[in-house]
């Protein structure tokens, strides 16, 4: 399935989040990553992530799109593609 997962986390722990997430997606934006992950991939990504936030103070939001062929993303602007700066 495809993901987007954004996050909105305390300054204390944003690093480690964007660490975990870069592990799994495709980091877009700032906050935003994306990409194909499995099911069981996943809700190991989320397990990981559940034990570096703080539930009463941060935030992720998980959108599923199980077919992408029904999601259109259109960028203005810069388009970030961080993963092709590493060769």
């Amino acid at each position: 399935m495809f993901v987007i997962i954004t996050y909105d986390v305390s300054e204390k722990r944003v690093g480690k989040v964007c660490k975990t997430l870069r592990k799994y997606l495709d980091w877009t934006q700032n906050s935003v990553f994306e990409g194909e992950i499995t099911k069981g991939t996943l809700s190991k990504c989320l397990a990981e992530i559940d034990a570096i936030i703080e539930k009463e103070a941060d935030s992720i939001y998980i959108y599923q799109v199980a077919n992408p062929r029904n999601l259109k993303k259109s960028v203005h602007g810069y388009e970030k593609n961080l993963s092709n700066l590493f060769l």
